[in-house]
């Protein structure tokens, strides 16, 4: 792996783990203070951004990592053509997804810019931008798996479950 991809991937883990801190101090002070008799009224909403954030970030980083759930028990007892061919299909509709949840996502940021949170001066804009920059990574994800599938289409892409069946036969 380059150095633009490995510190744009140790940048995400960071902002994650300070979004995540910011999520967990505060939802604990909207606990606190609502024990105590005296709400703060706009942890809600601040949690409510983080969570957001915290879950883009974190399907940044799986994006990243091929980390998201895949069931392969099909997929991979296709011969090595057709799991190619299979494989590139997942990978044409990874971009697909990343292209459409960018532009609509720049749709929703544009929609809501001018509208201001209840309870704190943020604009609700802020609310979907971490989808901009979600979509991008995942239609850019999405060309480098099919970069990388068309670049080794003739090595085999898993070693087989079981002895082809001559060989069982025998």
């Amino acid at each position: 792996m380059t150095l633009w991809p490995r510190l744009f991937d140790r940048t995400m883990e960071v902002v994650a783990a300070i979004l995540l801190v910011a999520l967990l101090v505060t939802v604990t002070l909207g606990i606190v203070t609502r024990a105590i008799g005296e709400p703060l009224i706009w942890t809600d909403e601040v949690s409510r951004f983080l969570m957001l954030w915290v879950a883009v970030a974190g399907w940044i980083i799986a994006s990243r990592r091929r980390a998201h759930i895949r069931i392969r028990f099909f997929h991979d007892m296709l011969p090595v053509r057709a799991w190619r061919a299979a494989e590139a299909g997942m990978q044409f509709a990874m971009i697909l997804f990343g292209g459409l949840i960018a532009w609509y996502s720049v749709h929703l940021v544009q929609s809501n810019y001018d509208l201001e949170a209840t309870t704190v001066p943020l604009s609700m804009g802020l609310l979907y931008a971490p989808m901009v920059l979600a979509g991008i990574v995942t239609l850019l994800q999405g060309l480098h798996e099919l970069a990388d599938n068309l670049r080794n289409r003739r090595v085999a892409p898993h070693a087989p479950a079981a002895a082809p069946l001559q060989e069982a036969a025998e």
